[in-house]
């Protein structure tokens, strides 16, 4: 029987996501009458209905989440004590669905990135919500719940959006050096993974300004623009993102577009009254019992955390850096930002260390 059972979850896993047919399963008869409109005819006389929530679910990295999903018929009815529910994610690149959770009554299977990571929340009546524990940057996306009562199929999608920043990043080789997976694993090493453009469109919106090209997660290449200028686009265009559309991913090179989340530690920063190498930076937050921090951490400290330091300190790629949120005379431009110094081949600054909680 679980080997059964087992199989029955997989298959509604790997299920077709046809309006009408989910691998297995019909839900909907139509009846031509030969008018032009489809009659429904529902099996059990009832209508299945499945409702998310209508607003983007908010959450930060590490965190816990809950995604709500409920269900019931039009006109009321029982449902049998065996729902088939079942959560996959929606790839922004419109590619197959990820399997997250498929469940048959209160036995749930999750697959993947989220095994030992997700489960079902059913305390209320016709629940089905999805909840998500020690959330990942991956994690951030629509999500698809589904209810299988029988013949009857119905779904509807909840938007998770993680809280996080958006930043421009070229690698120490200069401009434009990356192509698509390179892009993905120089995010990867700053504590960031590529963003969306949903995530660059917010970044837009609260001020990134950015002339420079970068790959995004769905493989577009793409560049935000508040102050139109001749040398971005020109003046003629109106403020915006400015994209390139699909590039070769492997052929084709750009910058890239890294998204950070909160911080599960902190970020110091170390001084020394000559100053430090890079290896001598390293070692000296080794000795405090940390580590040196990447970009996308000073990033977000710099964000969440409100990290505003006029000295400039050393990163693990080799960059110097560093944070401002209160702009003021001696630290750089008017606004806030986190000011580079670039990749100093020489040179002894102080460095910023991360430290988990």
């Amino acid at each position: 029987l679980p080997l059964l059972l087992e199989a029955t979850l997989l298959r509604l896993a790997s299920g077709s996501h046809h309006p009408f047919y989910n691998g297995f399963y019909y839900n909907h008869l139509m009846n031509d009458k030969g008018n032009g409109q489809e009659e429904v005819d529902y099996f059990n006389g009832a209508k299945l209905v499945v409702e998310t929530s209508k607003d983007p679910v908010y959450s930060s990295n590490g965190a816990n989440v809950t995604l709500p999903c409920h269900y019931h018929y039009e006109p009321d009815m029982e449902a049998k004590p065996k729902i088939r529910i079942k959560w996959s994610k929606l790839r922004d690149d419109y590619t197959k669905e990820q399997d997250v959770l498929v469940a048959i009554g209160k036995t749930y299977m999750a697959f993947g990135d989220f095994q030992g990571r997700a489960h079902l929340r059913q305390v209320s009546r016709r629940e089905a919500s999805l909840v998500i524990s020690d959330v990942r940057l991956q994690d951030d996306g629509k999500y698809r719940c589904e209810v299988i009562d029988g013949l009857e199929d119905e779904s509807d999608v909840v938007d998770l959006q993680l809280q996080g920043i958006v930043f421009p990043y070229q690698p120490p080789r200069g401009q434009y050096r990356l192509n698509f997976h390179e892009a993905e694993q120089v995010c990867q090493e700053q504590a960031a993974i590529l963003a969306t453009f949903n995530q660059l469109f917010q970044a837009w919106s609260e001020g990134l300004d950015w002339c420079n090209a970068g790959w995004l997660a769905d493989g577009t290449v793409q560049y935000p623009i508040r102050l139109p200028r001749k040398p971005c686009g020109g003046l003629h265009l109106a403020p915006g993102i400015r994209s390139y559309g699909p590039r070769h991913r492997h052929l084709h090179r750009f910058d890239a577009f890294c998204f950070s989340s909160g911080l599960r530690g902190e970020v110091f920063y170390l001084d020394h009254p000559a100053g430090m190498t890079l290896e001598e930076a390293k070692q000296s937050c080794q000795d405090a019992g940390a580590e040196i921090a990447r970009v996308g951490q000073l990033y977000s400290a710099w964000k969440f955390l409100g990290l505003d330091r006029c000295n400039a300190g050393w990163l693990a790629d080799g960059s110097v850096r560093y944070p401002i949120t209160k702009p003021r005379a001696n630290c750089g431009p008017a606004e806030p930002g986190v000011r580079s110094f670039g990749f100093p081949s020489k040179g002894r600054f102080g460095v910023f260390c991360y430290k988990e909680r």
